[in-house]
């Protein structure tokens, strides 16, 4: 009996993807979610439908999700003129006060889509739990008002709610020492947080494919590289302005004990799955020297 092709194929994908599902079963993944992904509608559904997959696959997954777009779309509403230094929001009191409201709504908005994929989730700021305590951030010495610096990771609260199997989406937001208020980075954020629960992954989603041997030449995408291949990339002056603190945060994360952090491109639908899953990856990952690298075999 002759089989339809397209059905066969599904089959090969749901086994190529079984390693992985055994690999990292009941594994905590952080997913740091930003750039197009969070601002068109069906990209947004999609990665919410694969974070959920992970969950439903045995994964504990984390969401870090930030939302710049956003407050800066607010920031305008109320006549206020964005400014940044050095990348970094310049943030006020007045500004702190919509990057707030605009940072929780954002994250009760990823709430309702997780709950509505029949997975409960629940939206917490890093002032929650007192998660995410900071010091004040300054961009060349100058002081840009209420940006932080994350201090120290409490991650009590993360632990509670994955053991009682609830998604935990967080929005970086901390405190300091007179429990001020302050804007985090979003992909500091999520180094901090996946470094503190000690991650299997940390999945960077991002507006870029990957990174490159030479960014003009879209054939020379880096699957693989090891911390040590990455940090000489930094140190070699080639990246780009917006790769440079990524990769950077990457080094940092694996130095302090996660195992695998991926660079992808989440314009690209279900980009998650596909390098999580498959035994090809489409975007970069980076790894410690005592992981093995398993991409390009074939399967």
């Amino acid at each position: 009996m002759e089989m339809d092709p397209i059905i066969m194929q599904k089959a090969a994908t749901l086994i190529e993807a079984l390693p992985y599902i055994q690999r990292f079963n009941r594994k905590i993944i952080v997913v740091k979610y930003g750039g197009s992904a969070m601002v068109d509608e069906a990209l947004k559904r999609q990665v919410i439908q694969d974070v959920v997959l992970l969950k439903l696959t045995g994964f504990k997954p984390i969401i870090v999700h930030g939302g710049g777009k956003e407050i800066s779309r607010w920031v305008g509403k109320v006549g206020m003129e964005p400014h940044f230094v050095k990348g970094l929001r310049v943030t006020d009191e007045p500004t702190m006060e919509i990057a707030e409201m605009v940072l929780n709504k954002v994250n009760k908005s990823l709430v309702q889509l997780v709950n509505e994929l029949g997975v409960k989730a629940v939206g917490v700021s890093g002032k929650d739990g007192m998660m995410l305590k900071c010091r004040k951030r300054y961009a060349d010495g100058e002081d840009i008002g209420f940006v932080g610096e994350v201090e120290q990771v409490d991650p009590k609260i993360i632990y509670d709610l994955l053991e009682k199997d609830f998604l935990p989406i967080i929005c970086p937001i901390g405190f300091d020492d007179d429990f001020a208020s302050y804007n985090i980075n979003a992909d500091d954020a999520a180094c901090a947080i996946a470094t503190a629960v000690k991650a299997e992954k940390l999945a960077f989603l991002t507006d870029v494919e990957g990174v490159y041997q030479d960014f003009a030449d879209k054939e020379s995408l880096i699957s693989e590289m090891t911390v040590e291949e990455a940090q000489a990339f930094v140190d070699g002056g080639s990246l780009g302005g917006g790769m440079l603190p990524k990769l950077q945060n990457c080094i940092d994360a694996i130095s302090s004990g996660v195992s695998r952090v991926h660079i992808l491109d989440g314009r690209i639908p279900h980009c998650l799955l596909l390098e999580i899953f498959t035994n090809k990856g489409i975007g970069t990952a980076i790894l410690n020297a005592k992981e093995e690298r398993y991409y390009h075999k074939e399967g």
